[in-house]
């Protein structure tokens, strides 16, 4: 390729373009090398159709790659679990094996397995590209599951366009989204969790732990079975209704996709699966995540990048997705994982320190997927800051849309644990938030599901601690929960006013949920009593949730009618001995004033000349503010007295209150 305009854009990525050309050079050799052995990706994604059971016309089909097999056999309920001649896969070349079945030998709803032979050893497993997989609610055992309902979905949701630009994202997990002490199905979220999230004003839902996965308390990170949906939700065509629902009410649906590491299980996932380490896995040391007791693809063979990307092509197909927030990126990115690493120099980022057949496998999933669908939406969780990751691919980026900004709820903690509320730094603040590399758009966000976790603490647990248990009745008065009320505000609305991309909240955490996400386990005699939401308290009339969550309403509805967010950031002071910081996007005008006992009367502010209307503010009685601030006035700049060219607001600034004021066009009178 010629010079990267990556490299145009940040000059000091100059010394590393030889590694941006060599990297993108492997994309393009890999897609040729792909398309001559396939004819296209497409076709080389399309494994899925290829792999697994499958009805054909005359009746079922099986394959299934396992090269290091002496022999395969099908076995379940339809060989009452005895293995079976008739059963037997024939292998065939390049070690997959194959069987056909006439159309009465199995049925919707049979369980069934593969018991896989190899030199020295046998063992059960489940198919690779098993697309039902359930486990015995006694012997907890995972089979996989024949799914051939004759009633399919009937999808409705032709004309709709998901969200490119601008997305404003609830995360959610479906068997924690009710407040009952249980795991809740597809069928209650779409009932009851959807309405909500539409009510509030998000554009887009991430549904987080989609892939099954055999330990519940994962969050659904450690995945057995890529193809299957968790059944402890409920079954494939009730996720079909939840998206299309969703899309439905004009809900843009992405999933996470772990494609950064699988369990080590053997009788559930993909470990040993034909008897070698080395089948999905770096073989070795290589293929052991040190830190999360899982397996690491080797993202250099054929067979996996097939199976990962078929993968991505899957869930678009079958499940209507419209993109995906690929977990682990920074993990796959680097030989070490990028485990105890501090990226303080763009040599960490380079110089043999990546592993290049993931960076390719990562191009090749955003190629695909935006081939695909277009307006498919992708996104990295990825903490380094590698350059280029949200990147056009032609400019030598690896083509996600969007980064998440990992290290802004790392601020903010370090902030409220470490600073006096009179020490915020305005200007530390504005840079902290506004920050990002010049090429990718971000998804800013104060807070998301990590958090909430137990052994961390949400921001308004670190606020009000303690309190949040005796002291939210709007009946009973309480400065700390004055403050803790306050400051939630304040962070998520300086969060979202200077995101240069989009935003995410963790469900339940727009109304301060008061407590932490704890799945049941041996530690808690398996209880589900944290693994839950409490709406409850939102809806109570009598509780102070009630303001958290209107405010967030308020503030989305704000972003949402507006469009803010795609015009840049514009500082027009930030006066650290005061506390005072105001910044602009396009027609709107934020302004926040982080001192806790200090409120200003006639503060200037420089400003664009014209008219201003307050149209959102944190200390408004609706949202658990004092009322300090008159919203029907209008304001109106004035001439600065030593330059007549320069206008300024002069506004009132309550102590610990955040503003948005919106700039009205003056009419002409002739």
């Amino acid at each position: 390729m010629n010079k990267p305009t990556l490299i145009e854009k940040d000059i000091w990525l100059k010394p590393f373009e030889s590694d941006i050309i060599s990297q993108h050079e492997r994309f393009k050799d890999k897609l040729d090398e792909i398309e001559q052995f396939s004819g296209s990706l497409k076709a080389f994604a399309s494994m899925h159709h290829q792999y697994g059971l499958h009805q054909s016309s005359d009746g079922w089909i099986f394959r299934e790659w396992a090269p290091n097999a002496t022999s395969v056999f099908l076995t379940g309920d339809f060989t009452n679990w005895q293995l079976l001649d008739s059963f037997k896969l024939n292998r065939l070349e390049e070690g997959i094996w194959e069987i056909h079945l006439p159309p009465k030998a199995i049925k919707h709803g049979d369980k069934f397995k593969l018991h896989i032979f190899w030199e020295g050893g046998d063992g059960y497993r489940l198919p690779a590209y098993a697309n039902r997989v359930i486990q015995d609610d006694t012997t907890l055992v995972y089979d996989a599951q024949v799914w051939a309902p004759s009633a399919h979905h009937v999808w409705t949701d032709q004309s709709f366009q998901p969200t490119s630009d601008m997305p404003i994202i609830y995360e959610a997990h479906i068997g924690m989204s009710s407040e009952e002490e249980k795991v809740t199905s597809f069928k209650a979220f779409t009932e009851n969790t959807l309405p909500r999230i539409k009510e509030l004003g998000y554009n887009t839902i991430q549904l987080m732990a989609i892939q099954e996965h055999p330990y519940y308390g994962s969050f659904g990170y450690h995945v057995s079975n890529f193809f299957a949906v968790s059944s402890r939700f409920g079954t494939p065509e009730e996720l079909k209704q939840l998206i299309d629902t969703a899309h439905q009410m004009g809900l843009t649906v992405i999933m996470d996709i772990v494609h950064s590491h699988s369990v080590k299980n053997e009788l559930e996932g993909l470990s040993l699966f034909d008897g070698k380490d080395d089948l999905y896995f770096y073989g070795g040391e290589k293929g052991q995540h040190p830190a999360w007791d899982s397996r690491c693809f080797n993202y250099e063979k054929r067979e996996v990048l097939q199976f990962l990307l078929s993968n991505c092509m899957y869930w678009l197909e079958e499940y209507h997705f419209d993109g995906y927030r690929f977990d682990g990126v920074t993990s796959m990115l680097y030989h070490d994982h990028g485990l105890g690493k501090n990226f303080v120099e763009y040599a960490d980022y380079f110089s043999g320190a990546t592993d290049p057949h993931a960076l390719t496998y990562l191009t090749l999933a955003n190629h695909l997927i935006h081939h695909l669908k277009p307006s498919a939406l992708t996104i990295a969780e990825e903490m380094s800051g590698y350059p280029g990751i949200a990147g056009e691919i032609e400019a030598g980026g690896i083509g996600f849309d969007y980064r998440l900004s990992m290290g802004i709820p790392d601020f903010w903690i370090k902030l409220i644990k470490e600073q006096a509320d009179e020490n915020w730094n305005v200007a530390q603040i504005y840079h902290e938030l506004s920050q990002h590399r010049v090429e990718e758009k971000t998804i800013s966000y104060a807070e998301s599901h990590d958090q909430a976790l137990v052994g961390d603490k949400t921001i308004i647990f670190r606020l009000a601690d303690k309190d949040m248990y005796e002291k939210m009745s709007i009946h009973t008065p309480s400065i700390i929960i004055d403050r803790a009320i306050a400051l939630h505000k304040m962070i998520r609305l300086i969060t979202l006013g200077t995101s240069p991309g989009g935003y995410l909240n963790f469900m339940g955490n727009e109304f301060g949920h008061p407590e932490w996400i704890d799945f049941p386990r041996e530690g808690n005699n398996n209880s589900y009593h944290y693994a839950r939401r409490q709406w409850s308290l939102a809806d109570h009339p009598d509780l102070k949730y009630q303001y958290l969550q209107a405010f967030d309403k308020k503030m989305i509805q704000l972003v949402r009618a507006t469009n803010f967010m795609a015009s840049p950031n514009y500082k027009h002071l930030d006066r650290e001995e005061d506390q005072v910081l105001a910044f602009s996007r396009g027609e709107y005008l934020f302004v926040f004033n982080f001192s806790p006992d200090r409120s200003y009367t006639d503060y200037g502010i420089p400003a664009s000349a014209g008219k201003y209307e307050l149209v959102l503010c944190t200390d408004e009685p609706a949202f658990g503010g004092f009322d300090r601030v008159d919203k029907s006035y209008m304001y109106y700049s004035q001439q600065l007295p030593l330059d007549a060219k320069q206008h300024q607001l002069l506004l009132y600034l309550p102590a610990r209150t955040g503003s948005v004021f919106e700039k009205k066009h003056i009419r002409s009178v002739h």
